[in-house]
């Protein structure tokens, strides 16, 4: 195995770790965006009497990008896994050269679940989670 396939190889999975964190990205800022512009477009219309109930709507969207984030955690991942195992075992087998079949290490890695409640992923859509739920309750309340 030469240097060069190696690097091709690496490059290839690298890249695939890269649009799954960038996917993760976008995916905060696509429902931080969906939630705020709801709010500030309710804030003073008809609807505004009805803002407990569309704060509870958007719960929704805000628990499907919290599994959508997780899902590409998940991914992002394996693929470091499968990195692994590359840089480890390349020069001694040509086994599933350039495959990007991941589903060797899911076992390796936390599920998609596991991940949706790590620290991080947990405070971020956590704190949006407990704003929703809050407005609501102070809605349904007054």
């Amino acid at each position: 195995m030469d240097k060069e396939t190696l690097h091709k190889e690496i490059d290839l999975i690298q890249s695939v770790i890269t649009r799954m964190a960038n996917n993760s990205f976008l995916l905060k800022g696509w429902m931080i965006s969906i939630i705020v512009a709801v709010l500030a477009l309710t804030k003073d219309t008809l609807v505004t009497n009805d803002i407990e109930y569309l704060s509870i709507v958007l719960l929704l969207p805000l628990i499907t990008f919290w599994y959508l984030d997780a899902f590409f955690l998940h991914k992002e991942k394996c693929y470091r896994e499968l990195y692994k195992w590359v840089i480890e075992n390349r020069a001694s087998s040509n086994d599933d050269l350039y495959s990007l079949d991941y589903s060797r290490f899911k076992e390796k890695v936390e599920s998609i679940g596991r991940i949706m409640l790590s620290k991080t992923l947990r405070t971020f859509y956590g704190i949006s989670f407990l704003i929703l739920v809050g407005i609501s309750i102070y809605n349904l309340i007054n």
